[in-house]
């Protein structure tokens, strides 16, 4: 049930995500520049690796939990870079922006955990 729900949210979530976040972010690109596009970029490509584990879960292919734990720490990494820098926008109140790094923190890593602890990801694969 667990790796179900994991395979769904690296599916949709992170694709959702990333149209919100981008769409969002567009309007700031005569202001931001350059970096708002390496960041969109960067953010497209994480987002690939997630849906491409989702798949790879679902299917039960070879080499899913590592691409899906490969894909949980770029996505963990995508989301200190946009809590932590200028580069891309987001609409956090002041001073909130440690609460928002330190929740993506232990959802990243409850997941990560969960990958490399549970019996079922050991017996599924």
């Amino acid at each position: 049930m667990w790796l179900l729900l994991l395979s769904r949210l690296l599916l949709v979530y992170q694709p959702v995500s990333l149209a919100i976040a981008a769409s969002a972010a567009l309007r700031s690109l005569p202001v931001r520049g350059f970096p708002l596009v390496v960041g969109i970029t960067a953010r497209v490509i994480v987002a690939g690796f997630c849906v491409a584990a989702g798949v790879a879960l679902t299917h039960r292919r070879p080499g899913a939990v590592t691409l899906a734990k490969l894909a949980l720490v770029l996505s963990a990494a995508s989301d200190v870079f946009v809590y932590t820098t200028s580069y891309f926008p987001n609409n956090l109140p002041p001073g909130d922006a440690p609460l928002y790094v330190a929740g993506s923190l232990v959802y990243h890593a409850a997941w990560l955990m969960y990958l490399f602890r549970s019996k079922q990801v050991r017996h599924t694969f």
